[in-house]
């Protein structure tokens, strides 16, 4: 059957609960598989119980999840390589003098321009969100330490510059992934539709501008008023009960004596990771370009129809790559300590591995289980024209919510938006743009979204704490949305 009406939206919601309840995320994503595969099994628990463990085995099938599994373990590496070479002390060297002027300028103001800092960088690494997230929570997090900013903080930042920039300045693997869903629909000019509806595509306008008003303002609200209270008084980054999502190994590791800190020995590496990924997506994608008429159009088509998942495997190992000849070129490590650190890397950051695992695995149960196909056919028959954009977004941002993907809800939201778009004469743009904000708040609500996890593993943060503190903004910027189509819905 295509879905399981509403028994195919059960399992997501009691995992996401659990989640939020228990702060047991591992625990709260296995029993949601388990639940999935039992229902599915027409509620035979022997078979459900064996379809679930081959579930979580069928996820190596794809292989994109196994190299984006892959990045996520190797992410260790680079993180010890640049701990190590005292490349982050320099770099915080740098900071520090940044934050010492302006220090003499106004007491305090430090803290706003470093925060501002991370979310400029955020927005600038459009090109990969996990490399955005990923850079941003490395690079700032000794900084927002010192200043005693807490962990929920730099994590809230990493997450919400990093999808936000991507589909709104879509020069990326989002740009030509959005583009092919348009052609598949069969819309004429599809990159100037997709170019047209991002005025319209206020969720990521509104979550940058919160992130900026919170920082300028200095106000916060809710859980994350909480946290700053809590290391502005007792210093504490993190609560008393939290688990970081990155291995204190990682996080600590003392950098190695003797040698002199040095900026560039972060830099080099990470801004090898940010370049090679644009080149990875061209490389990847170059033979499957048939109809380009010109260089540049080749690239950008090449861009579209690259890999995403090798590009970021590729990028990452490229850096890694990079290090080690940059650092072994200053004598600072020898060959064998290099290859140890890389196998420790790896293995500090396979919780963080099994965590995409199942955030994977969960999202191919609810595919079988057809969640997504049972909501936007649910939805069908009471739709009107006045309400469609406001109630696109809604379903849009539930799907992504339930999911944890704003791609897959994107794929699945556009097949239905866009003829529904054209059967009641809607402004296809606005439609187009609550189709893709929605996928943007409903992945920034969701505990298993992997552009969230990878923003608590690379901001040390604890996971559940990092979601509580940031949904009620992402709340305010939701609701925002919903208002402002709703306007426009009976405007336009």
């Amino acid at each position: 059957m295509d879905n399981y009406g509403w028994l195919s939206i059960l399992p997501p919601i009691i995992a996401i609960v659990l989640a939020l309840r228990t702060k047991q995320v591992y625990i709260a994503l296995l029993f949601g598989i388990w639940f999935s595969w039992i229902i599915i099994n027409d509620w035979n628990f022997l078979t459900g119980t064996l379809s679930a463990i081959e579930g979580m085995v069928n996820v190596f099938k794809s292989e994109g999840n196994t190299r984006t599994i892959m990045f996520s373990a190797l992410v260790g590496a680079l993180l010890l390589f640049i701990q190590y070479s005292k490349g982050v002390e320099g770099f915080i060297n740098q900071l520090n003098k940044v934050i010492a002027y302006f220090e003499k300028k106004q007491t305090g103001y430090s803290r706003v321009i470093v925060q501002l800092l991370a979310l400029l960088t955020g927005i600038l690494l459009f090109v990969e969100t996990s490399i955005s997230s990923l850079t941003v929570g490395t690079l700032y997090r000794p900084v927002f330490d010192k200043l005693k900013i807490p962990r929920e903080k730099l994590a809230y930042i990493a997450d919400s510059s990093s999808a936000p920039s991507s589909i709104l300045i879509p020069f990326n693997a989002w740009g030509a992934f959005i583009m092919g869903l348009l052609v598949t629909q069969g819309l004429e000019n599809p990159f100037g539709l997709m170019l047209s509806s991002i005025a319209y595509n206020f969720y990521p306008i509104l979550a940058i501008a919160i992130v900026v008003i919170v920082i300028v303002s200095k106000k916060d609200i809710g859980p994350m008023a909480k946290a700053e209270k809590r290391t502005r008084e007792t210093g504490k980054l993190l609560n008393d009960n939290s688990k970081p999502m990155l291995s204190s190994e990682v996080t600590s590791l003392a950098p190695k004596e003797g040698i002199k800190a040095k900026a560039y020995n972060m830099i080099i590496p990470l801004v090898t990771m940010v370049f090679m990924m644009p080149i990875n997506l061209v490389y990847t994608g170059w033979g499957n370009v048939t109809d380009a008429v010109s260089t540049s159009d080749h690239i950008f088509k090449a861009i579209g129809q690259g890999s995403g998942s090798s590009s970021v495997l590729y990028a990452v190992l490229t850096a890694i790559l990079v290090a080690m000849v940059l650092y072994r070129s200053q004598k600072i490590m020898k060959t064998k300590e290099m290859i140890d650190l890389v196998l420790k890397g790896i293995s500090e950051l396979m919780p963080l591995a099994l965590l995409m695992l199942l955030a994977f695995a969960i999202g191919d149960a609810c595919n079988e289980l057809g969640t997504g196909k049972f909501v936007a056919e649910w939805s069908k028959d009471w739709l009107s024209p006045e309400f469609l954009p406001a109630i696109i977004f809604v379903i849009s941002s539930f799907i992504a919510f339930s999911t944890g993907t704003s791609w897959g809800t994107f794929a699945i939201m556009m097949a239905i938006a866009i003829p529904m778009a054209e059967v009641h004469q809607a402004p296809i743009t606005l439609v187009i743009a609550a189709t893709l904000g929605g996928g943007i708040f409903g992945d920034h609500c969701s505990p298993i979204s992997d552009t969230s996890i990878i923003s608590s593993m690379s901001s040390a943060s604890d996971h559940i704490d990092h979601v509580n503190t940031q949904l009620p903004y992402a709340l305010i910027g939701g609701i925002a949305t919903i208002i402002l189509y709703l306007i426009l819905g009976f405007a336009l």
